[in-house]
């Protein structure tokens, strides 16, 4: 496939055209008002918009899509930060290079550079981790659908393992690798590194297009309805400009999520993302109708929405740039907590924000939704651990439980062997931080399964409520998190397993603060962390509980159970609620004699 295409051409195979109940659309609630620039005289639209609320408050000089002076009224310090430097010169003009031979002692007299070093660096996918890890930073990839190779694994753990101690991976839920530890002075060499195995660490933070996610078994699943890899890696080619950045897209007024689905299980969570490709024909043709505007944050979550729209499976290229160029155009830039996607299309509406879409498209054309779903609706989600049988024959795949996404440098060196040795080279990461390895000849499975990683590392039969346990980074690393993370969800899952017996999975998810990197509003429980008091009214470390999270067809939110829980006691209250809430019966505790 060239790397410039954009577009790809699919003949959808007949026997996998199944039809489902569209998903209707829920009612919206305006909860901004927004003030523009006054205008002497103005007219509204056909959906009551101000015209002049349409002009677009971003203009490109020099190459860079800059904030016009008459909107710079009321932004908030991300938008000055962009303002003051573009943050894309530390690519396009090698500024990283610059940057990365003066001493953090010399950045931090400036706050220019300091802002570089804790800001502007996160276009290059850097987080600085200055509250627990001062002068080290996490590095976030690139890695559309999931899919990378035992070369890129090996050559990401060689750059931790120099790292000691400081140095780990993560797989993310959104289906890609973090790395920690990484130094200032070491990045020039790291990206170039990156690039020479196909990688990179563009546009990955901040106010960008994150990571293309789609189904991680792609290609291999015998009940997929299509193989969501070439669309992905055309998201990812367009939106990085092949790597190199695209200049169009580094100054949104937020971060955007995008997604494909190519299973009837939502293994992509769809319903999160602002713009998720949903697979359904129309006379004939294969496509996407188009759901839009999901997101988390600390004060609002909100589902994705129909657009009321269908592209043929050509145009999934033309119709991202249109929706990104109508967000990157009208999207408020005053309070962060206000400015995805969602906030604008409540503003003008669905059908006002389509007519924006559509301004934007070449041809100014957007069919109608299609009523041909080909995801089904009633459909119970496949676990993927364990052996498989893929789609072709006399291969399977396994899939292997990451407790909580954690991975030391050794670990990745030995999952790039196994994927080698008994596999194509490849690896498969998850929303649920697990991995997948593909495509290996059944013959040999049952030695893959007795290797050392498989028995005391990364089991294919995870404990059940293993299965489905989550969690963000936590405040070992991350500075915006109130309470330890990873740790703890295995350690409460180890306990509650020891006193009671579910006969399904339980989603747990655990983030660290109200950001929900996590994602809690997805899980079956999920733990938030918050500052709690305990018995005596001391302050100690605890957590919101969420329940009722849904992913599939039938996607909701979960909702608040219990208010500032001390850690502590959760372990009881997760015991009582799959009690009552999921079937959980008391194990039997023998006693000793």
């Amino acid at each position: 496939m060239s790397s410039s295409s954009s577009s790809l051409r699919f003949i959808l195979p007949t026997s996998r055209i199944q039809s489902s109940n569209r998903r209707k659309s829920r009612s919206l609630t305006i909860t901004q008002t927004l003030t523009t620039p006054s205008s002497s005289s103005s007219t509204t639209t056909t959906d009551g918009v101000d015209e002049s609320r349409l002009e677009p408050r971003v203009e490109k000089k020099d190459g860079y899509w800059i904030l016009k002076e008459k909107f710079r009224q009321g932004i908030n310090p991300s938008e000055k930060i962009k303002i003051e430097r573009e943050p894309m010169k530390l690519v396009v003009e090698d500024g990283i290079k610059e940057l990365s031979q003066i001493s953090l002692e010399e950045l931090e007299k400036s706050k220019s550079t300091k802002d570089d070093i804790d800001v502007r660096l996160k276009w290059l996918g850097l987080f600085h981790r200055r509250k627990h890890q001062y002068g080290r930073f996490m590095m976030r990839l690139k890695l559309p659908n999931g899919v990378t190779t035992s070369e890129q694994t090996r050559y990401l753990a060689r750059v931790i393992k120099k790292y000691g101690k400081d140095g780990c991976a993560d797989v993310t839920t959104r289906q890609n690798w973090q790395i920690r530890g990484v130094e200032l002075p070491d990045v020039p060499e790291i990206m170039e590194g990156l690039l020479s195995v196909g990688l990179t660490s563009l546009q990955s933070g901040m106010d960008n297009v994150r990571n293309a996610v789609g189904s991680p078994l792609a290609g291999i699943d015998p009940l997929e309805i299509v193989d969501t890899r070439p669309y992905t890696n055309l998201l990812s080619q367009f939106i990085t400009d092949n790597s190199r950045g695209n200049l169009d897209f580094t100054n949104l007024p937020r971060k955007w999520n995008v997604a494909v689905v190519g299973t009837h299980d939502l293994y992509e969570h769809p319903h999160i993302n602002d713009l998720a490709y949903m697979p359904a024909t129309k006379n004939g043709r294969f496509g996407f109708n188009l759901l839009v505007g999901g997101f988390f944050s600390p004060k609002r979550c909100a589902e994705a929405i129909p657009l009321d729209a269908w592209v043929p499976a050509d145009d999934i290229i033309p119709v991202c740039k249109a929706i990104l160029e109508a967000y990157r155009d009208l999207g408020t830039r005053g309070n962060r907590q206000k400015t995805r996607m969602m906030w604008l299309i409540d503003e003008l509406g669905v059908e006002g924000f389509r007519s924006e879409v559509v301004k934007r498209l070449p041809q100014q054309e957007l069919e109608r939704s299609s009523e041909e779903d080909l995801v089904q609706a009633q459909w119970e989600r496949r676990d993927y651990f364990g052996v498989h049988p893929q789609k072709q024959e006399g291969l399977s795949f396994v899939g292997l439980h990451v407790p909580v996404g954690r991975l030391q440098a050794d670990d990745m060196f030995e999952l790039a062997r196994l994927a080698d040795e008994y596999g194509s080279s490849e690896l498969r990461l998850t929303v649920e931080q697990n991995i997948i390895i593909p495509n290996i000849e059944n013959s040999k499975i049952g030695k893959l399964l007795n290797e050392p990683l498989l028995k005391d590392r990364f089991s294919p039969e995870p404990p059940i409520l293993m299965k489905g346990l989550v969690a963000c980074t936590g405040n070992q690393f991350c500075g915006q998190a109130i309470i330890e993370t990873k740790a703890r969800a295995l350690q409460v899952a180890e306990e509650v397993h020891k006193l009671v017996e579910v006969t399904k999975p339980v989603r747990m998810h655990w983030t660290g603060c109200p950001n929900t990197c996590g994602q809690v509003q997805v899980a079956d429980i999920g733990f938030m962390g918050c500052m709690a008091r305990d018995e005596n009214g001391k302050i100690c470390e605890g957590a919101d509980v969420y329940l009722g999270g849904r992913i599939g067809s039938d996607s909701h939110l979960a909702e608040v159970y219990k208010k500032a829980v001390p850690v502590k006691n959760l372990v009881p209250l997760v015991v009582d609620i799959l009690k009552e809430k999921f079937g959980a019966v008391p194990r039997e505790i023998e006693e000793e004699d």
